[in-house]
C-alpha cells in the first residue's frame, strides 16, 4: 500500500500538494493556507511519532474548540497514523476526564483554553501522558505544574520535515466519538477510515464541491457533523470557515461577509435566525447548498430558508454517529408536496451503497406504509462501541434473513407506501431526545442525578416540546429528603455539559406510576403543561 493513501486525511494532504497557497481554514482570527496548516499538523504528527514510534494504532485526545490548534490536532493525529478523540473545552473538566479515561489515550493535543484545563482534566490520570500545547504562552510553567507528564510547547515540537507518512490500513480507526450513554457513561463510537471515506466521497460527489467553495463549520468538535465540515472541504481544496462568538450572534450577516457557498447546521439555528428576522427573501444569494441535520427539519423553516437563499438547494440530512454522520437524505422541493408527517421534511432515501430496513420488534420488515424501527447496513456502519462488546452486540445486529450487520438506530420511521418514496421520521423509540440538535440520553442525566442526590427515584423529560425536539430538560426526584434542588443543580454543572443539565429539578415525595408500575412520564409532562397554561 502506498503510504498514507488509506487515511481519511489523505485528501487533505493531496489538496495541500495541489493548492498549497489556497486558504484551508479560517478560525480564531487566523487564515491558514493548505501549506501552513500542513506545516502545523506535520509538526504535531512528528511529535506523536517520536513519542510512540509504534505501528500499533492508538488514540489521541484533541482538547480544543474552533481554533487552528483543533484542526491541526485532528490532522496531526491522522498524519501520525493514530485516531483522534474530540474533546470539548466547553464541557466540564470532569466529563472531559471521564471521556479521556474511557478512551485510554496516552497523548493529548490542547489549544490555549484546553491547556488551562489540564490540571483538572488530568487529575487522577496515570502519569506518562504526552501533552502537546502549541498555543500556551508559558509551556515551561505549565509543565512544572504537571509533574509526571511530558508537555511540549510550540518551540519544542520537531521540524515538520521529520514527519514520515505512515502506512494506514483503511479498516483502522479514524476517530472515536463519545456520545451520550443511557447508563451514565458516554459511549465511544468507533469509526474507521473506510467508514468515513465512503461517506466523504458520496458527499463530495453529491454536492459537486470544488476548491472555490467556502464551507461553514457550525458543529461542535464532539458532534460528528463536524467530520463533514472538515473533510468534505479539504478533500477538494475548499476552505473551512469557523464563526467566532461575535458572528454567531448574527449568523446571517456572517454568511454574507464570509462569502459562504455551503451552509450546514442544525435546524434550531435556522429557527433562531428566522425568529430574529435574518431570513429575509433573497438575503443569502451566494449559497449554493443549504444542509440541515441533527434534528427534524420543519417544512416552514425549509421554505423560509429557500426563499432567503434562492440560489441554493436545501437538503435534510439524517444519520446517527454509528452510521458515520449521514446515511439518509432528502432534497427539499418547495414546488412539490415535500411535507412529511407532523409538518417535518422527510428524511428521504439512503446514500448509494447503504440499505435500510424498517423493522418490527422481531426485526422483521414491516409492511409498506407501516411504522417501525430504522436499521441501516453498509460500508458506513461503525465498528461498534469502544471497549464495550455488550452494547455493541445489542446495537449492531444481523436481522433474520439478512447477512449484513445492521445498526439499530432506535428511531421510529414510516416505511414508504411507494417503493421509491422517502422515509418519514417519527421520533425516538426510547428516552433519547434532541435539545437544540444535540442528542441526549435522558438515562445518562438520570444516572448523574441519582449519583448526586442519593435517590433512586428519578425521571427526566424533554420539555417544552418543540418541532425539532425539546427546548430543555426537566427532572423529577422522588424521596430525596433534605436534598436542596439548587445545590444539586450546581453539582450537576460540574459533571455534565450545560445542555444536559435540567433547567429545573422538581423534588417530590414520590414519582407517579402508571398501570404497569412504571414512572408515568406522560403525567409528568402533563403536569408541566398545566403549570405553563
Amino acid at each position: 500500500m502506498t503510504p498514507f493513501t488509506g487515511s481519511l486525511s489523505s485528501g487533505f494532504v493531496a489538496s495541500a500538494e495541489q493548492f498549497a497557497e489556497r486558504p484551508a481554514l479560517e478560525a480564531g482570527g487566523e487564515t491558514l493556507t493548505y501549506g501552513e496548516l500542513l506545516h502545523r499538523s506535520a509538526a504535531i504528527a512528528a511529535a506523536l511519532q517520536r513519542a510512540a514510534p509504534s505501528t500499533e494504532p492508538s488514540l489521541v485526545g484533541v482538547l480544543a474548540h474552533r481554533t487552528p490548534c483543533q484542526f491541526a490536532g485532528v490532522l496531526g493525529t491522522h498524519l501520525a497514523g493514530c485516531a483522534y478523540v474530540p474533546l470539548n473545552t466547553t464541557f466540564p473538566p470532569q466529563r472531559t476526564r471521564l471521556m479521556l479515561e474511557r478512551s485510554g489515550a496516552r497523548a493529548l493535543v490542547a489549544d490555549a483554553a484546553g491547556a488551562e484545563q489540564l490540571l483538572e482534566v488530568l487529575s487522577g490520570i496515570a502519569p506518562g501522558m504526552l501533552l502537546i500545547a502549541p498555543d500556551h504562552p508559558d509551556p515551561a510553567g505549565l509543565a512544572a505544574r504537571l509533574p509526571g507528564h511530558r508537555l511540549l510547547g510550540a518551540g519544542e515540537l520537531p521540524d515538520p520535515a521529520a514527519w514520515a507518512a505512515p502506512d494506514v490500513d483503511p479498516q483502522e480507526l479514524a476517530y472515536v466519538m463519545f456520545t451520550s450513554g443511557s447508563t451514565g457513561t458516554p459511549k465511544g463510537v468507533m469509526v474507521s477510515h473506510a467508514n468515513a471515506r465512503h461517506y466523504i466521497a458520496r458527499m463530495v460527489e453529491r454536492y459537486e464541491l470544488t476548491e472555490h467553495d467556502r464551507c461553514s463549520q457550525m458543529f461542535e468538535p464532539t458532534f460528528d457533523p463536524s467530520v463533514f465540515d472538515m473533510f468534505c472541504a479539504w478533500q477538494v481544496g475548499a476552505c473551512v470557515c469557523c464563526p467566532d462568538r461575535r458572528t454567531l450572534l448574527k449568523p446571517g450577516r456572517w454568511i454574507r461577509e464570509a462569502g459562504l457557498t455551503l451552509w450546514f447546521s442544525a435546524p434550531s439555528l435556522g429557527i433562531l435566525m428566522q425568529r430574529l428576522g435574518q431570513l429575509k427573501p433573497g438575503s443569502l444569494p451566494a449559497l449554493r447548498w443549504s444542509l440541515f441535520a441533527g434534528e427534524a427539519l420543519p417544512v416552514e423553516l425549509a421554505r423560509s430558508w429557500q426563499q432567503a437563499a434562492p440560489n441554493s438547494t436545501v437538503e435534510n440530512l439524517y444519520g446517527p454517529t454509528e452510521v458515520t454522520v449521514v446515511c439518509v437524505l432528502h432534497r427539499f422541493d418547495p414546488a412539490a408536496a415535500s411535507a412529511g408527517e407532523q409538518g417535518m421534511v422527510p428524511i428521504g432515501r439512503p446514500l448509494p451503497g447503504l440499505s435500510v430496513l424498517v423493522a418490527d420488534e422481531g426485526l422483521g420488515e414491516v409492511a409498506a406504509g407501516a411504522i417501525g424501527e430504522l436499521l441501516v447496513a453498509g460500508p458506513q456502519v461503525a465498528r461498534g462501541y469502544w471497549r464495550d462488546p455488550a452494547r455493541t452486540a445489542e446495537a449492531f445486529v444481523i436481522p433474520p434473513r439478512h447477512r449484513q450487520i445492521h445498526y439499530r438506530t432506535g428511531d421510529r420511521v414510516r416505511r414508504p407506501a411507494d417503493p421509491g418514496g422517502p422515509l418519514s421520521y417519527l421520533g425516538r423509540a426510547d428516552h433519547q431526545i434532541k435539545v437544540h440538535g444535540i442528542r441526549i440520553e435522558l438515562g445518562e442525566v438520570e444516572a448523574a442525578i441519582r449519583r448526586e442526590s442519593g435517590s433512586e427515584s428519578v425521571a427526566c423529560v424533554g420539555w417544552p416540546r418543540t418541532a425539532t425536539g425539546a427546548d430543555g430538560i426537566e427532572a423529577f426526584v422522588g424521596g430525596a429528603d433534605g436534598v436542596d434542588a439548587d445545590r444539586l443543580r450546581a453539582r450537576l454543572l460540574d459533571s455534565l455539559p450545560r445542555h444536559m443539565v435540567p433547567r429545573r429539578l422538581h423534588m417530590l415525595d414520590e414519582l407517579p406510576l402508571n398501570a404497569n408500575g412504571k414512572v408515568d412520564r406522560r403525567l409528568l409532562v402533563a403536569t408541566l403543561d398545566g403549570e405553563s397554561g
